[in-house]
């Protein structure tokens, strides 16, 4: 079993600090409906990527991506006090594709298993087996 390295907890207390910011003390209207869904921490635990998702269009997720970078600093020093870390990660805000991808996948695969079921249907039990 693979153990949690320090760098796995500082991700895991940045998702839930910044999620617990981003719900309680930010109003940024284009940060409403983002939600993050990971943290990924370099083995120095100098630099974090946050990884969110929102609810919407690619317009939406521009919107959220300038909310950020509007917001960077203030997230960055919260972040800073609540952590109480010796240095700061910088941070990096990417959006989460997997979500997405994850969709369109299981899209495809509901439409090969529509398209086969005729295909797939039991044989009728033949006449005389009963």
């Amino acid at each position: 079993m693979r153990q949690h390295t320090r760098a796995d907890r500082v991700s895991e207390l940045i998702a839930r600090n910044l999620s617990e910011i981003l719900r309680k003390e930010i109003s940024d209207p284009r940060l409403e409906m983002v939600t993050i869904t990971g943290v990924e921490m370099s083995r120095d635990l100098k630099n974090a990527r946050i990884y969110f998702s929102t609810a919407g269009t690619g317009k939406d997720r521009s919107a959220a991506l300038e909310g950020f970078t509007s917001a960077g600093g203030y997230i960055k020093r919260t972040l800073a006090e609540k952590l109480e870390l010796r240095y700061m990660p910088g941070l990096r805000f990417q959006y989460d594709e997997s979500i997405e991808y994850g969709s369109r996948i299981e899209k495809l695969l509901k439409s090969i298993n529509e398209a086969d079921e005729p295909d797939h249907r039991p044989d009728p039990k033949p006449s005389g087996t009963e």
